[in-house]
């Protein structure tokens, strides 16, 4: 791989082209930032040199500053590796040069490379360029002069909107704006650009430095008054992210004391911002995304896979309808099999739904909703699967359910056609005990809703060919999902780490603790809703079928609660109904339902474990942890048994599949932020006060005591990468 470098070259016109050669998307990497220094200090120095031109190579402007900069800077706690960009490059050597520079604008101009350009005189793109400063996503802001000259360049309103939402516009819209001067076709990209900058030269166009300017700013009174609206905006909707408000803070600061007194401003909050656990969460995440497309003995093989135009899914309950959808809306063509006309019209009918909701809320249009349902055939027996390329699985958990079903399909398939389930908690092996196939029969874990939620859980049995897994893996990002290849066990990565998420919800209800106290500290922690809604929206049956599965593989540190049944026994089924732990009506928001604390008191009584017979009495912090250090402690034994490749997969995982807020990193990654001896000595605490389920793993214990973090990479002991 060609190392980064950047190119300098002077036309007979005297306009010297300076060009970032990063490839894929010209990050600007240390020795790029390097070089951009060098190369200007060269063209000012040099009597040859009229004008400037800065661009990319590859038909991309550049994607941004290297991340894995700031991943070293958290890796090693030195915050030095961050080169001074802002000042002394885009302030002194590109803005304040005394020759003009003009920015060729290309593919895209992202984070650092839209700051680069913002610093030039004049920005000239090729069509349909992607213009933006999404930094906030990784928990910082932008750092390279952004926060001062895009409001200066577009408006104030529209450059807080563009920051905080990360979105990027299209030079289009930039021209429309006044971040782009001009729009040209590539092929007259460069040609135009020093044309331009000769022009400014020459005084012939306007020379603008960006910086300086006030007038799309308003008055102070209308900017305050935009951001204070911006302020509002983001502590009702993101109160958990410091740096949105610390964003809109430095855009004040720049426009109260000046552009020059703002970059500075930005310049020292970007560096503590980067070293926040908010930063070194979100940043986790990102790489860790990257990560899960190399799968050992998969995809280093040499592998090509194999296309999948026809896809079968048996039943069209609520994850077969949604597995359906995300299938055909990734232009795969379908049938769906049920046992009967009723169930059949029945599920069609909710792929419709799934469909057409996607078009009212915008996400799709109309033509492409058509195109999608075509693509949709439904039937009643196996006659049409004789030249399908996949089956998918997804009707109940039943056991013998599944083993006939994959016997018929072994018999009916053709011979390449992959034989998958939805199965979230049954072992693979079990399913595909009765026939010969186990090469071609692997898991693909879909999760509720499962045309919206973005995971999809790969499970491999030792069986598993090699091109089975490619193949899902293809198919999973053609229906843009992010596909996790984990091992084979009861619950899988995902589901085998949570399962005492509930249940620990459950044996603080039983020792006396309010429901709804626990749902909001874990909302308020960062996820979306609380266990006890969760259970709401699932439906009691998922919650009682899985325990049991649970209760079955892990009898030895399980809490078994009489919640749910006695729930079910009172005619409650959560949202289903319209009753359960809250009350759902069609508008508004769901209200806890003070009715179920009687319920509540049964099940405390008949579990009889309140100490002395009265609730305990916990702190905020205690109840959070008494959930998810449980949790902790599962991702240990998953971590150890090798379920995952590495522990940022199930990092990765625990976000996009249990929506555990993506700025704590996932699951381990929080944990070693918390660290590892606090879990396990509070575990240690609770197990000697209420029992087994919190007993600490062999894994966390080894790992508590010997200080090594727990997500580095597991001994090569026989158990470890059992499973993979």
């Amino acid at each position: 791989m060609a190392l980064p470098k950047v190119d300098f070259e002077v036309g007979a016109d005297g306009v010297a082209v300076i060009t970032m050669c990063n490839p894929p998307v010209n990050a600007l990497a240390i020795p790029i930032i390097m070089g951009l220094k060098n190369r200007f200090d060269e063209a000012a120095r040099r009597n040859d040199v009229k004008a400037i031109v800065l661009t990319g190579k590859g038909g991309r402007f550049s994607g941004g500053f290297d991340i894995s900069v700031m991943q070293k800077v958290h890796r090693t706690g030195d915050s030095s590796h961050l080169p001074d960009v802002s000042v002394e490059l885009v302030v002194n050597s590109i803005e304040d040069s005394k020759k003009p520079v003009v920015a060729a604008v290309a593919g895209l101009a992202l984070g650092g490379g839209l700051e680069l350009a913002m610093g030039c005189h004049a920005r000239i793109a090729a069509p349909r360029a992607q213009l933006g400063l999404p930094e906030l996503t990784l928990g910082i802001i932008p750092g390279f002069g952004g926060t001062q000259r895009l409001p200066r360049l577009i408006g104030l309103s529209k450059a807080v909107e563009m920051m905080l939402t990360s979105k990027p516009i299209t030079s289009e819209e930039g021209r429309k704006l006044g971040l782009i001067d001009a729009i040209v076709s590539s092929e007259e990209l460069l040609k135009a650009s020093r044309l331009w900058a000769l022009e400014i030269g020459e005084r012939c166009k306007p020379w603008v430095r960006s910086l300086h300017r006030t007038d799309k700013i308003g008055s102070l009174s209308e900017a305050r008054e935009v951001l204070r609206t911006a302020r509002q905006q983001v502590k009702k909707t993101v109160p958990h992210l410091p740096q949105q408000l610390a964003c809109v803070d430095v855009i004040e600061h720049g426009i109260v004391h000046g552009g020059y007194s703002g970059v500075l401003k930005e310049a020292e909050v970007f560096k503590q911002l980067v070293v926040s656990d908010t930063a070194k969460g979100l940043i986790n995440v990102f790489f860790s995304q990257r990560a899960i497309s190399k799968v050992p003995g998969v995809t280093d093989i040499g592998l090509k896979p194999r296309n999948v135009k026809k896809a079968a899914v048996i039943g069209g309950g609520l994850m077969g309808s949604g597995i359906a959808t995300a299938l055909i809306l990734g232009n795969i063509h379908v049938i769906l099999k049920e046992i009967n006309p009723e169930f059949l019209l029945k599920g069609i009918k909710t792929i419709e739904a799934n469909v057409n909701g996607l078009v009212r809320r915008g996400k799709l249009t109309k033509q492409k909703a058509d195109a999608a349902l075509s693509l949709l055939r439904g039937v009643l027996d196996y006659s049409e699967f004789k030249d399908v390329d996949l089956v998918i699985e997804a009707v109940i958990e039943n056991i013998s359910l599944k083993q006939t079903i994959f016997s018929d399909l072994e018999k009916i398939c053709p011979p390449h056609c992959i034989l998958a389930s939805n199965t979230s908690t049954i072992d693979l092996d079990v399913v595909g005990k009765t026939t010969s196939s186990q090469n071609r029969i692997a898991g693909a874990h879909f999760f509720s809703p499962a045309h919206i939620m973005p995971l999809l859980e790969i499970i491999r049995t030792d069986k598993t060919s090699a091109q089975v897994i490619l193949d899902l893996i293809t198919v999973g990002k053609i229906i843009k999902k992010t596909p996790v290849v984990v091992g084979n066990c009861t619950g899988f990565a995902v589901n085998k780490t949570f399962f005492p998420y509930s249940q620990g919800a459950h044996l603080l209800v039983n020792l006396g603790v309010d429901v709804f106290r626990i749902d909001t500290l874990i909302r308020n922690f960062g996820f979306p809703i609380g266990p006890f809604q969760l259970q709401d929206l699932a439906g009691y049956g998922v919650a009682v079928a899985t325990s049991k599965v649970f209760a079955d593989a892990f009898s030895d540190r399980i809490f078994k609660s009489p919640l749910l049944d006695l729930l079910i026994k009172s005619g409650r089924n959560g949202k289903n109904n319209g009753k359960g732990y809250y009350i759902y009506e069609k508008a508004g928001k769901p209200k806890p339902d003070p009715s179920i604390l009687p319920i509540i008191e049964e099940s405390r009584r008949l579990c009889n474990i309140m100490p002395n017979g009265k609730p305990i009495s916990v702190t905020d912090q205690e109840i959070v942890e008494m959930i998810l250090f449980p949790v902790v402690n599962e991702a240990c034994r998953v971590l150890e048994d090798g379920v995952v490749i590495r522990a940022s997969d199930l990092d990765i995982a625990s976000v996009l599949g249990m929506s555990f807020p993506n700025y704590r990193g996932g699951i381990v990654f929080w944990a070693d932020l918390v660290g590892a001896n606090h879990i396990y000595t509070s575990l240690k605490k609770w197990a000697q006060l209420y029992g087994n389920f919190y007993k600490p793993s062999r894994y966390l214990e080894e790992r508590a005591l010997k200080g090594i973090p727990l997500s580095a990479p597991a001994s090569s002991t026989p158990k470890s990468m059992a499973r993979l």
